[in-house]
Formats: structure tokens, C-alpha cells, sequence
């Protein structure tokens, strides 16, 4: 590649080269250099722009000017001077140097002409407890009183009948678009700042509580039959509740649109959505900035507070599932889950359009289980817009998660050291990687976390680098470590299952993810079964199977090693003896999934797959009441509070 183009990517932390999942290096195309640094505003079509750029590189340097943003570890100092305007209102002066005793949180740096964002983030957030809890995915819940998807009120019960745990993780509440119909995806929101109402109880509303036995009646007359397949219909779900809401909105009381400009904001995008659709980027050329007159002018109104009250309610409902945990004496409670990205079209899309990269998606390079690469079709951050803006949209959209959470688990976490981008009209292996400042990135994460009291667990699963991981522990965050993929990968060419001891400390372990077999399905080959009625195979038929029976039988040597089973052990109690292994390990966290404890085969993801599967859309066998009465639920708990230091 041309040395002037390597040059102004790396100033402007474009790849020109990475790691596969072999390790090996991998040269990117000039010209998918070129269209990421033209998503980063960067001209790089032409040898002249190209040197225009690096010229413009040059003057910045000589200027020694700042960046927008400057991030300073609690009790660190830097060589700077100016007047340092504290976020309670005060002044301190910086001689030279930035003072090693300033408070954390968000200052202002006023030195010559410039005033810049300053951050004082902590070096680490106080160790997690240890403690086990459980893996839920929400909407897979139902009882007798959810309308066709587990609700907010199913969380609350679950949570009082926890058998002691100290934490419930769950899968992404972020907000959809309220059109229809409803994707069904928690991992490709409409935003991440605000949550989804599809997960709403009605009758847990004081307007319900309020309302007149013939409007109650005709509120419960309401609840959706359950679908004819079997399987979650969120949007007959949402029609359902919306209808149902509506009818209560008369009896809301009075919503006060300047108390939160943001929530009005998101709430204007979802009322313009109704009218308009989805995807922001079709609607009339007035519409598609918030800061324009027509939206200004649209920022009020009957259906905007509707909206503003929806999340009203979801803040009431999360806070009471959180009082429910602090009651039942869980040390950590309730933690959320942080898509890795937005659905461009959506309402983050619309209203932080201005620190995004238009036109860009994030995805990953190939690997060995996706040879073609992937593109998932989620939004990015602009570093530099970020850095410019004093990360005040990332600022914002953790405190507002962290309002509600006791822990939060990051998707991807090593996207907040790089993502990999891939430009528009090129394919998923075409992209790049595109650089974030983890100081930043990690260090705000931090102050946020700190704030509430609350822990962070990064899934750094698959080709992650190894800083990541290190960086994780050093700031007492927690890794990931899935039964399934935890192997020795490097000493040993048969990738035998590490024992239970050599496990990392600094982990939340799991037998399996929300993407991979259950533990059931893994036993008896369910995913082969499935892939292969799909015509997803990457081998033939007896290839898979022989390479999963191996599989298996690498994990059942494993657990007969460490005294858990036997070859008379029935699968039920196969299914014991992994959490058993789980209960041993020195991981911080150890959480297990309902569709393990339960016996479910069906995973409820499946990648790679979108209408060929029923992802997301699997619900439990069981109802809530059910499950809360099931022994298994008695019996695994006993073995994972029985570990050694188990808070809970």
C-alpha cells in the first residue's frame, strides 16, 4: 500500500493490515482503507487530497492543540495548564501540570483557546463479589398473567423466588421502534438508551389500578391468545399492549416533557415513526434532522407524551424488579445486557446522527466458523466525533443504563478498543478495523460503573486481543468463560477441555451462550440435527457428527476426570455434573441458563440464520409458575451456592 495512505490511516486509527483468527497477517485493500477514512470525513481518493490531509496532520501538531477530550486516571497527572472548571461549580488552577488530587467525574479544561472535556476516570472499580446467579432471557418467560412474551412482572417474581442467587443477567431490554411489525432481535435496537415496552405489564400500572372494573375488563380482554406455532409473536404481543395502554392513557395523569430533554427526544421519534415509518432516512427531508423547525415544532403533543409515559412505566417496573433483588439480599442484582450496536434506522440512529458514521456497518473479518466474514448491519460510533463532543452521547447512554442496573455486561467488549467497519457497497471481509481510545472508551465505562455501584462482565469471546482481556482484569472487570470454548487451544493440537481449576478468576463462566447449543442439545447433537434440516452444513452429515461425538466425548473425559460422572451417568445428571464443574472453577461469576437447568434443547439463536430459524422467538416449555416449583431449579442452586466463597 502507498506509504502517504498507511500514514494518514494510522493517524486517523484506520487498519491497513490485522491478525486473523490464525494470527497471521492480513493486508486490507486500499480500497477499503479508502472508504473508512472517507466515513471518518477523511479525503484519501487522490494522491493530492491524500497529502492535503497529512499537511493539515502537520499543523495540528505544531499548534500542539489538545483533543476535545482529555482522560486523566484518578490520582494520575499530566503535563497541562489552565483553569479547571469541577462539575460541582468549581475552580482549580493547573500550573504546569493537571493537580494528581482532582475528583473523579466531568470537568472542563479551559487553557488558551481552547476548552476541552476532562474525565477523571478510576484505575479500577472495586472486585465483584463472588457469587453465582442465573441466565434469563426475558422474553422466553410466561405465566399466567404475560400477554405473549415474559414481562418486567415475570422478572420481579423470578427474581423473589431465586433460590439466593446474587444476580440475574438478562438478555438486551432496549427500545424497539414501535411500528410493526416488531423484530424480534435484542441485539439490533432502536436505541440502547432507553428500553423496550414490549416488556411492560399492564395490569401493573398504576392507571390500571386506577381504572373502573368495565374498563379493567375490557383492558384483560385484551391479552393475545398464545400463537398458533408455538413460538413468541411480538408483535401481536405489542398490539396488544399498545391497544391496552392507550386505552389507559386518559387515566396517566399529567407528563412533564422538559423534565428529561432526551427521553422527549426519543419519545418525538417514536411519534413521528407511527406516522412516517421506521426508517428515518425515508421520511420527508424536514423530518430528518431533530434539530430541525418541523421537528421542534413536532416535540409536544398527545402521542410524543404517550411515549415519554411508556418509559416512565418501564423505569417504574425495572425498579421495582430491582427493589425485588435487594430484598431477596442478591450482593450484585439485576444486570443488563449492552448491544454492541444500533440499528442505524433507528431512534439512536436519528438523534446521534452527528457521532455516528453514516453509511457505515460493524461486523467482524472472517474466521474459521464465518469464512465470508459478518456484517451486522449495526451503526458505529466516530471516534473523532466522539473525542470532539466529550463522549457526552456515550456518557449519556450509560447513565441512563446504569439508573436501572446492578451489573452490566458489555457485548463485544473488544469493540471498545476497535471495530471492525465495513464500508457501503463492499462485503463483510472487505472491511477494517477502526481504532477507539480504550482510556476513554474503558475509563468512562468505569466512572459510570462506579457511580452506581455496579459491575462489568466483557464478552471477549473468539479472535480477541490479549491486551483486551489483561486491560479487563487490571480494572477488576470481569471476562467471559463459556464451558464450550474454554479449551487448551495453544499447547494442545486435540483442544482438550481445560479443567476446572485452570479456569480464570477474573470470569462470569457459563456452560453455553444464548448462540450456542444447550447443554440438552449438545448431549444428543440437536445444532447438527438443526443445521442440517436448514442446509447449513459446512461438511457433510457423518463429518459433523464424528467431529461433535469427538466433541462430546472430549467433555464427558473431562468430567470423569474430575469425579463427576461415570459412563452409567444419565444425561440429566450429565447436565448436574457441568455445573458441578462450573461450581469448582475460581471464576468470580458462575450463572446458569434456564434452557441448561430445564433440560431444553433448542438454543435461541442460531447464527447465521435469520426467518430459517425461529431466533429469539423459542420460548421456555414451561410457564413461570412451573418453573418456580421445578426441583431442578432447588437442586442447582444447592450445588452452585455450595461454592467456595459463593456470596448469596
Amino acid at each position: 500500500m502507498d506509504a502517504d495512505l498507511t500514514a494518514l490511516a494510522e493517524a486517523h486509527g484506520v487498519a491497513t493490515w490485522y491478525e486473523d483468527w490464525h494470527r497471521e497477517r492480513r493486508e486490507v485493500a486500499a480500497e477499503s482503507v479508502i472508504g473508512v477514512l472517507g466515513l471518518l470525513g477523511v479525503d484519501a481518493t487522490s494522491p493530492a487530497a491524500i497529502a492535503e490531509e497529512l499537511a493539515a496532520i502537520r499543523t495540528a501538531k505544531e499548534r500542539h492543540l489538545l483533543p476535545g477530550t482529555v482522560i486523566v486516571r484518578q490520582g494520575g497527572t499530566r503535563p497541562l495548564t489552565g483553569t479547571i472548571h469541577l462539575e460541582d461549580g468549581s475552580l482549580v488552577e493547573a500550573a504546569g501540570a493537571l493537580p494528581a488530587d482532582l475528583p473523579l467525574g466531568w470537568h472542563r479544561l479551559v487553557t488558551g483557546d481552547q476548552d476541552v472535556a476532562l474525565v477523571v476516570v478510576p484505575t479500577e472499580l472495586p472486585e465483584p463479589p463472588d457469587t453465582w446467579g442465573w441466565m434469563l432471557q426475558l422474553y422466553a418467560l410466561h405465566s399466567a398473567a404475560s400477554w405473549g412474551v415474559g414481562d418486567l412482572g415475570d422478572l420481579r417474581a423470578f427474581v423473589e423466588g431465586g433460590r439466593g442467587a446474587g444476580l440475574v443477567l438478562l438478555n438486551p431490554l432496549h427500545a424497539i421502534t414501535p411500528t410493526l411489525p416488531v423484530p424480534p432481535s435484542p441485539y439490533s435496537p432502536s436505541s440502547r438508551r432507553f428500553a423496550n415496552p414490549v416488556y411492560l405489564r399492564v395490569a401493573d400500572t398504576s392507571a390500571y389500578r386506577r381504572a373502573d372494573p368495565p374498563l379493567r375488563e375490557q383492558i384483560d380482554a385484551l391479552r393475545p391468545a398464545p400463537a398458533a406455532d408455538g413460538l413468541i409473536d411480538y408483535t401481536a404481543a405489542w398490539q396488544a399492549k399498545r391497544a391496552a395502554l392507550r386505552l389507559l392513557w386518559p387515566l396517566a395523569g399529567e407528563v412533564d416533557l422538559d423534565a428529561d430533554p432526551g427521553l422527549t427526544a426519543f419519545a418525538t421519534f417514536c411519534a413521528l415513526a407511527e406516522v412516517h415509518g421506521p426508517n428515518w432516512r425515508e421520511w420527508p427531508a424536514e423530518l430528518r434532522r431533530p434539530d430541525s423547525p418541523a421537528v421542534l415544532a413536532a416535540r409536544g403533543g398527545d402521542q410524543v407524551a404517550f411515549h415519554v409515559w411508556l418509559q416512565r412505566l418501564l423505569d417504574e417496573q425495572l425498579d421495582a424488579a430491582n427493589r425485588a433483588a435487594r430484598d431477596a439480599g442478591m450482593p450484585v442484582g439485576i444486570v443488563h445486557d449492552l448491544a454492541v450496536g444500533i440499528d442505524p434506522n433507528g431512534a439512536d440512529g436519528w438523534l446521534l446522527q452527528d457521532v455516528l458514521a453514516a453509511g457505515v456497518h460493524t461486523g467482524a473479518p472472517p474466521d474459521a466458523f464465518n469464512q465470508l466474514g459478518q456484517d451486522w448491519g449495526l451503526a458505529a460510533w466516530r471516534p473523532d466525533r466522539l473525542i470532539e463532543t466529550g463522549y457526552a452521547a456515550y456518557r449519556d447512554m450509560l447513565q441512563r443504563i446504569f439508573r436501572r442496573a446492578g451489573g452490566l455486561r458489555v457485548d463485544h467488549v473488544a469493540g471498545l478498543w476497535r471495530l471492525w467497519w465495513v464500508p457501503p457497497g463492499l462485503g463483510a471481509a472487505e472491511g477494517t478495523y477502526v481504532s477507539y481510545d480504550p482510556e476513554a472508551m474503558l475509563g468512562i465505562l468505569a466512572l459510570e460503573a462506579h457511580r452506581a455501584g455496579a459491575v462489568v462482565i466483557g464478552e471477549d469471546l473468539g479472535t480477541v486481543q490479549p491486551l483486551v482481556t489483561r486491560t479487563l482484569e487490571r480494572m477488576n472487570m470481569l471476562g467471559s468463560a463459556v464451558l464450550w470454548f474454554t479449551r487448551d487451544y495453544r499447547n494442545d493440537p486435540t483442544e482438550q477441555y481445560l479443567p476446572a481449576a485452570e479456569y480464570p478468576r477474573n470470569a462470569l463462566a457459563t456452560i453455553s451462550t444464548h448462540d450456542l447449543p444447550t447443554a440438552a442439545g449438545f448431549l444428543v447433537g440437536e445444532q447438527i440435527r438443526v443445521r442440517a434440516g436448514l442446509g447449513q452444513l459446512t461438511g457433510t452429515l457423518e463429518e459433523e457428527h464424528d467431529h461433535a461425538d469427538k466433541d462430546r466425548a472430549k467433555l464427558l473425559f473431562r468430567l470423569t476426570e474430575e469425579g463427576l460422572i461415570t459412563p452409567e451417568t444419565p444425561a440429566e445428571e450429565i447436565i448436574v455434573a457441568m455445573h458441578r464443574f462450573l461450581a469448582r472453577t475460581p471464576c468470580r461469576f458462575v450463572t446458569a441458563s434456564l434452557y441448561d437447568v430445564l433440560g431444553e434443547l433448542r438454543q435461541p439463536n442460531l447464527p447465521g440464520t435469520s426467518d430459517e430459524y425461529p431466533n429469539w422467538r423459542i420460548p421456555l416449555t414451561a410457564g413461570l409458575e412451573e418453573i418456580l416449583a421445578d426441583p431442578r431449579l432447588d437442586r442447582i442452586a444447592e450445588v452452585l451456592s455450595a461454592r467456595k466463597g459463593a456470596a448469596g
